[in-house]
């Protein structure tokens, strides 16, 4: 077995080395990557807890303003890069008064909608919507930041506008091209989301995209922003485009309900819900599974009146207009070979829909070779 190193940043270039989305550092055992889904442990000897080896590797990169949050709360967020571009997203948490570190690699490079195989509504989405909220949601590790990235970057490529991001903590680092942006990170130029938001209207923004709506102060500001005639992006933590609208509302007490579901109705343009699975391609690694949900008229109706269950169903009958289920980008996603059936069937919401679709393409293929024989 290898030593530790005495710094982070070995353990930090390993991962492009190992094309790894996260590094995990805690005493006991040696560092732990994630590569293509699956944890693999480092060759080196583990942390000694008596040492306090991670306080050691972690301190020398945290913020001074971080630190003082990570001693205070026991937990903290921030960013780090390298000099080649790569960033990194660190989270430090307390654990049995030892410090364990969550290391998302972030690479320097935005990626495009056709490096991350998004569905075309993506940029249709960025180059026609004007004002209004555009949600991306998704699991932890479902690829969220990377498809916010692209489209704010794509925006920031082809329209003159002036973006204002909101993170925590700040992840790709964009460079102004056609728009001009600034960029604030929680903890350091502000102290929470509701604060930039409420900040951002009197900056002159056109787009505004909040790194995560995580309580009703954000969800309200950010509402009222686009309301007022702004592009507002957001992320939400929920699995699905369903999900979304109640887990907005579940900040809010049951007698503001109704104002708020009148509001999202008024405002949502998108949710583009996402899950990444494994790919039958060992370099692309994960591909998305994109469920797509377009706020046209019936759709806005349906929030507005309560009735989300009917969602799914709006999604599945809209393919036209850039929708689609998950079970529908799953089919696809075979089809196209990007991933195996029993991915698909792994991941499926509706098995039983998702296998009878799939049997319609075999018995189609097969239909189409008879006739080929038979001519």
């Amino acid at each position: 077995m290898q030593p530790l190193p005495d710094n982070i940043i070995p353990l930090l270039e390993a991962m492009k080395r190992l094309n790894a989305s996260d590094l995990h550092l805690k005493t006991s055992v040696p560092p732990v990557y994630r590569v293509a889904g699956g944890l693999r442990r480092a060759d080196t000897v583990p942390f000694d807890p008596d040492k306090r080896q991670i306080e050691g590797l972690m301190k020398p990169i945290v913020p001074e303003l971080k630190w003082q949050i990570f001693e205070k709360r026991g937990a903290v967020d921030f960013s780090f890069h390298l000099p080649d571009g790569d960033r990194f997203r660190i989270n430090l948490m307390k654990s049995h008064d030892h410090m364990h570190a969550a290391i998302r690699r972030v690479k320097g490079e935005i990626p495009s909608f056709e490096e991350l195989h998004l569905p075309p509504i993506y940029e249709k989405l960025s180059n026609e919507t004007p004002e209004g909220m555009i949600l991306v949601v998704g699991v932890t590790g479902s690829g969220k930041s990377s498809t916010m990235a692209s489209m704010i970057d794509h925006i920031n490529a082809t329209r003159s506008e002036h973006i204002i991001s909101i993170e925590d903590p700040v992840e790709y680092a964009f460079t102004p091209k056609k728009s001009i942006v600034s960029q604030r990170e929680i903890g350091i130029d502000l102290d929470s989301f509701a604060d930039g938001l409420r900040s951002a209207v009197r900056q002159d923004p056109d787009v505004i995209f909040v790194g995560e709506m995580r309580d009703k102060e954000t969800v309200l500001a950010g509402v009222q922003a686009a309301e007022t005639g702004h592009l507002v992006f957001g992320t939400l933590h929920t699995a699905d485009t369903m999900q979304a609208v109640q887990r907005m509302l579940e900040f809010f007490p049951k007698e503001d309900q109704d104002f708020i579901r009148r509001s999202l109705a008024n405002v949502l343009k998108a949710i583009l819900a996402q899950k990444l699975l494994p790919a039958t391609d060992p370099e692309v690694s994960r591909v998305p599974a994109c469920e797509v949900l377009i706020v046209e008229a019936a759709v806005r109706e349906k929030i507005r009146n309560g009735e989300d269950e009917v969602i799914p169903a709006l999604i599945a009958s809209n393919t036209g207009q850039g929708m689609q289920t998950f079970n529908q980008a799953l089919r696809n996603l075979v089809m196209s070979g990007m991933i195996y059936t029993d991915t698909a069937m792994e991941y499926a919401p509706n098995r039983e829909q998702l296998e009878a679709a799939l049997h319609g393409i075999e018995t189609a293929a097969q239909t189409a070779v008879h006739r080929i024989k038979k001519h």
